[in-house]
């Protein structure tokens, strides 16, 4: 049997952002040292671009590879798997040199999908559609607190303990999601888990199943042009600190200070169940592309820079409001595991596609234009918020 803290959804909506709030301080705490040692290991704000492109390319090849390890293994050992992978890569990280930084970075990429896959399978399983709207703004608000804090105490834990020190921290972060996810002996939702899946996992099958889907095809595409603006932000904002003469420290500082704005997420939350969805996140892509564009405009003023890159995350913790919500309702409950893993294909073609494109950018300009690049995609993504049904 399963333990719960309660057999309402509110119980276990808390359980499982328990585990989501472990795992998203796994992960923080790496958020602005990973770019800052890539950056002092590579050189360059290029070099640091093809490496994220390389290392996220390889993430999502072996991400699309998780639903034929799904069928052939109980879900619980894929989700421990990648728990370890992500402990793994801490410990790469760990080694300071440019080849276990590549190895790191797609490793992660790679346990940060298996396990996001797995845990929104079991969400599914156990929360009901109509308590999706409310258990995506609380999985938010209670995560929020390692967004604020890890980036900087990742950077200062660097400085002022061990260079070393927040590659441990993170590595024990995921123990202990490794042994809550134990004990709490989490099951298949037994309804979903005797139906008969999709009959193939390749991905050459269920790909053009995904994507043949109007509301599937739009959810994931919103949710690449959110991944890819917090990409850019976790990536290029300590670069551009560093850069601009502030030190290691303001820039993972600054890094938390844009990341606290999930905590408005339950606000935009009740916006968007109160005036929907759509303009929730037509407002949300607009307001943060626009800003992130006039980051460009500041050469000369860092201090402006940092204030629009905080200004800028306020309006992506609006499309953080709407969360996975799109995909959530549109997805039908027995192609869960196959239409799951092709939308959380997201988080890595974020992770590969707009650095592969700022990385052509900066070897003809400056660091200002990944942010007019990444500022036109993200205003992008509000006209195609339009799309979204007004019920929604």
């Amino acid at each position: 049997m399963p333990v719960w803290l309660g057999n309402a959804s509110v119980s276990r909506g808390v359980v499982f952002s328990a585990l989501f709030l472990i795992e998203a301080f796994a992960r923080t705490i790496l958020l602005a040292v990973i770019p800052l040692q890539a950056l002092r290991l590579l050189g360059g704000a290029q070099e640091v671009s093809i490496v994220y492109f390389v290392s996220g390319l390889i993430g999502v090849l072996g991400s699309l590879m998780i639903p034929w390890v799904v069928r052939r293994i109980r879900r619980r050992m894929v989700l421990t798997f990648g728990i370890l992978s992500m402990m793994s890569a801490a410990f790469l990280f760990a080694q300071q040199t440019p080849p276990a930084l590549v190895a790191g970075i797609a490793l992660q990429a790679f346990a940060t999908t298996s396990i996001a896959i797995t845990m929104n399978l079991y969400v599914m399983d156990h929360i009901a559609r109509r308590e999706m709207n409310r258990f995506e703004p609380l999985r938010m608000f209670l995560s929020a607190s390692a967004w604020a804090v890890g980036p900087w105490l990742g950077v200062w834990l660097s400085v002022h303990a061990s260079i070393h020190a927040a590659f441990f921290v993170s590595a024990g972060a995921s123990l202990v999601m490794l042994a809550f996810f134990w004990y709490l002996r989490i099951t298949d939702n037994p309804a979903v888990a005797s139906r008969r899946p999709l009959r193939s996992p390749n991905p050459l099958r269920y790909l053009p199943r995904f994507f043949s889907q109007p509301r599937l095809s739009l959810s994931w595409f919103l949710a690449f042009g959110r991944s890819g603006w917090w990409q850019m932000f976790f990536v290029y904002t300590p670069i551009y600190a560093v850069t601009n003469g502030f030190d290691a420290v303001t820039g993972g500082a600054i890094v938390s200070i844009g990341s606290a704005t999930l905590y408005l997420v339950p606000l935009w939350g009740w916006f968007g169940r109160r005036y929907g969805l759509r303009l929730l996140l037509i407002l949300g892509y607009a307001s943060a592309g626009i800003l992130t564009m006039a980051i460009a405009l500041t050469s000369g003023l860092p201090w402006i820079g940092a204030a629009l890159i905080i200004g800028a995350a306020v309006g992506a913790s609006l499309v953080d409001g709407g969360g996975n919500v799109p995909f959530l309702r549109a997805v039908r409950p027995f192609e869960r595991a196959e239409m799951t893993t092709v939308f959380m294909t997201y988080r890595d073609a974020s992770q590969f596609g707009p650095p592969g494109v700022y990385s052509f950018l900066l070897q003809a300009f400056e660091l200002p234009a990944v942010f007019l690049a990444g500022g036109l995609m993200t205003l992008s993504m509000a006209a195609l918020s339009g799309y979204i049904h007004r019920r929604m």
